[in-house]
């Protein structure tokens, strides 16, 4: 019996040892940074945004090179304000669709064009910046890097002599590259985000890279003597007694334009980890002092779930060392497109890998819940939706978690809610959905878009808004959710072409004010109530006796406060009594509106899509 309380209390010794080596982990592993609950992200795609600098437009000769491989002579600039579906007379002479055309197409969007509206940000409310890809590339998404060490010259100030300099340099030692002037500029923007306290993080796009990528076009031309011809998969080389190219390779996800890195048990192969350590330490702390205030504030990893884990622990601490509060957030999306089901991320968020990943959870259930209308959730039904996340998801990461309703890779907010009842990311364009709707909302769907903010700001993670949702914008899945931002001193074309020449009625196209303003101001209701950032969350689930209304509290030690929403489009009563008790007074912090206690607990009513934001007073 002894012998027997002995192993036990060796047993208990044990666990307790491993337990605190765990907590011990976990707490001075790598935290996840403060700042990034407190964010309100805005997605820049950059060719998009604001073209702030004509003269370091895109050529022919930029893009003749990626796909789809146009060569039309009349080529130029897209003209920014004109209709989205129309095709230019200089694509009509080439015969190919919109589709094709498309891929083509430049607008001009540049570094300057977000200097230039860093104010804008600011009156909204941002706080952080996460810029699509901005490393040289001759695609217009770029996504298939031509080299990382690089901002693209067309986003800076003199193309031309940047890639004079680029060709002085060799790619595999860093203490040979040079500042080129668009890189110049992005530290500039990185300065002055800083100084009006805004982050920035960039898309860190590593398990491929572009055809023109210079490592791969060393193996293009050198075959098996390559030095890099083991980052790449290689099923086929050259055989050069013969006049046909029999050389072949993995491309990510079958694409040919985008050559996928070979990996290894621990992630990525040695060598291309070795170029990507240096490149982290250039975007991180480019003057290489220690103090990494000069750089970036994190990365946002693509298609995460297709590198080993090993490579992104690693990837970790060579960001942590740089700066301990840098924001590392992974896409981890879809396990099975095809069966709809998304990722649990919840590997992923162990306090060894990623702070928080892209939210794609949350925006699948509000859609559900406001959007749809036969596949419609109840309000207990999201709220089980959005309790599940927060308990598969450690407390730190829920709430930086980025929230978003729509991306470069999905179909903009308001186009879901003009096309309800569809599996999200499936069947979002005209292209892949002859039935997809391409018209502008209509008032009432302006009110869903409106209630579906009002949730994003007010649930715990942190608000994500691509750019020009808080301005109007609509469209369908990529490449339809990337036009050129909507500005309100711009004139622009109505939309009234089909992309297959189906009839439709004219849709104006102007900045919408009355969108932004609402979208500011809950931005900045989240921003003044720590409670939203931070605050618990626990949902009513008596009291509202419509299944379509939505009753959650947010509470931080003394502070409270109470979210009503009507998922719905008819106005309903909500039973308020025994909600609040510490109160004579109840403010709503959207309409300003004063209740006296009793009032409210006799006579409330939600309007159509209606969304309220309660506090006592």
């Amino acid at each position: 019996m002894r012998f027997l309380r002995v192993c036990i209390f060796i047993l208990l010794l044990l666990y307790a040892g491993t337990a605190a080596c765990q907590y011990t982990r976990v707490q001075t592993g790598l935290s996840v940074p403060h700042w990034s609950k407190e964010a309100i992200w805005y997605q820049i795609f950059p060719e998009r945004f604001r073209n702030g600098d004509l003269a370091n437009d895109p050529s022919l000769n930029d893009i003749s090179q990626t796909w789809p491989y146009l060569s039309s002579p009349g080529w130029r600039i897209h003209p920014w304000t004109s209709d989205w579906y129309k095709l230019q007379p200089w694509e009509q002479e080439n015969g190919r669709g919109y589709y094709t055309n498309t891929g083509a197409r430049r607008y001009g969007g540049d570094l300057q064009g977000v200097l230039d509206r860093l104010n804008y940000l600011e009156d909204l409310g941002i706080n952080a910046i996460y810029f699509n890809p901005l490393f040289e590339s001759p695609s217009h998404h770029k996504y298939d890097a031509t080299m990382y060490r690089h901002i693209d010259n067309n986003f800076g100030p003199h193309p031309a002599e940047d890639s004079v300099l680029w060709a002085l340099e060799n790619p595999t030692e860093s203490g040979t590259w040079s500042w080129s002037a668009a890189d110049s500029l992005f530290l500039q923007l990185i300065q002055n985000c800083h100084t009006r306290g805004i982050r920035v993080i960039v898309d860190g796009v590593f398990n491929h890279v572009g055809y023109s990528f210079w490592a791969f076009q060393d193996v293009i031309k050198h075959q098996q003597n390559s030095p890099f011809k083991d980052w790449f998969i290689i099923t086929r080389w050259d055989d050069p007694s013969t006049p046909a190219n029999e050389f072949e390779y993995q491309g990510w996800n079958g694409v040919r334009e985008l050559p996928e890195i070979r990996e290894t048990e621990d992630g990525l192969v040695p060598g291309f980890q070795m170029h990507l350590h240096r490149i982290v330490e250039r975007w991180m702390d480019p003057d290489g002092d220690g103090d990494p205030s000069d750089g970036i504030d994190g990365w946002r990893l693509d298609v995460a779930e297709k590198v080993n884990k090993n490579f992104w622990r690693t990837f970790r601490r060579w960001v942590k060392k740089i700066n301990p509060e840098a924001y590392l957030v992974g896409e981890i999306w879809w396990q099975d497109w095809q069966q709809n089901k998304m990722f649990n991320a919840a590997p992923w968020l162990q306090g060894d890998i990623f702070d928080a990943v892209m939210n794609y959870r949350f925006t699948r259930a509000v859609k559900q819940f406001v959007i749809d209308d036969k596949y419609k959730i109840n309000a207990v039904a999201f709220a089980d939706s959005i309790t599940r996340i927060s308990t598969d998801y450690p407390q730190e990461a829920v709430y930086a978690l980025q929230n978003l309703l729509g991306s470069h890779d999905v179909e903009r907010i308001a186009s879901q809610i003009v096309n309800p009842d569809r599996w999200m990311d499936h069947g979002g364009n005209p292209a892949q959905n002859p039935l997809f709707d391409v018209r502008k909302p209509n008032a009432g769907e302006r009110l869903k878009q409106k209630v579906i903010i009002g949730l994003q700001m007010t649930l715990p993670g942190a608000p994500m808004i691509y750019y020009g949702d808080e301005a109007g914008m609509w469209g369908g899945d990529d490449p339809d959710c990337r036009k050129p931002m909507i500005w309100p001193e711009l004139q622009y074309d109505p939309e009234k072409t089909h992309p297959f020449g189906l009839p439709r009625e004219s849709d104006f196209v102007k900045f919408n004010p009355e969108l932004f303003d609402w979208t500011s101001k809950l931005i900045h209701i989240r921003r003044e109530n720590k409670v939203i950032i931070t605050g618990t969350l626990s949902f009513f689930r008596t009291g509202l006796p419509d299944p379509g209304t939505l009753g959650f509290k947010r509470a931080l030690e003394n502070d409270a406060l109470v979210v009503l929403a009507n998922s719905k489009g008819t106005s309903k009563h909500v039973d308020m009594d025994g909600i609040f008790s510490h109160s004579q007074k109840i403010t709503d912090l959207i309409t300003g509106r004063i209740w006296k206690i009793r009032d409210l607990q006799k006579n409330f009513t939600l309007g159509p899509y209606q969304i309220v934001i309660l506090k006592e007073l």
